[in-house]
């Protein structure tokens, strides 16, 4: 099964998503990560809290929907649609959910302040993925409705 974690810009919150979930994955279960309007790089920030995590960064860019390596099964979008964030609507016929995330791109402040926005983004993601890979994941991929249920109360964990 393939996942796409899908935002704006492809520079944080859906590169920290697609390396969290390839991280803890078992095998069967892909990520991947795209944007609508692709920044065209991965946000430094994103990849030392990865290192720091011991995830590998190896691989991930900031690349368009258009430039996917497989047809996901699965769309998690990642924008802020509570700050107003457009969020990109995936065109075709795949499961879809909402898992919205500040955008920590758009910290302000001190260094640390700016660190902090960026590990509130990876735990509130690593939290929701840890809650999806928790399921029934056999049973459930048979069943699309009970899936999708499930994905959508994850996309309210905090």
């Amino acid at each position: 099964m393939n996942v796409l974690f899908l935002c704006t810009g492809n520079s944080c919150r859906s590169i920290l998503g697609e390396a969290t979930f390839n991280h803890l994955a078992p095998d069967g279960w892909h990520a991947m990560s795209a944007g609508s309007k692709p920044t065209g790089q991965v946000h430094p920030r994103s990849l030392a809290l990865l290192d720091r995590e011991g995830m590998s960064t190896e691989g991930y860019y900031s690349k368009s929907w258009d430039n996917l390596p497989a047809t996901p099964d699965i769309v998690i979008t990642v924008c802020a649609s509570a700050a107003g964030e457009a969020c990109p609507a995936y065109l075709g016929p795949v499961m879809r959910t909402h898992w919205g995330v500040e955008d920590p791109a758009h910290a302000t402040g001190t260094d640390e302040e700016i660190d902090a926005a960026f590990m509130t983004a990876y735990r509130i993601l690593r939290k929701r993925i840890e809650a999806f890979l928790a399921l029934p994941l056999e049973t459930l991929k048979h069943d699309k409705a009970a899936l999708k249920a499930e994905l959508d109360k994850i996309g309210h964990l905090a």
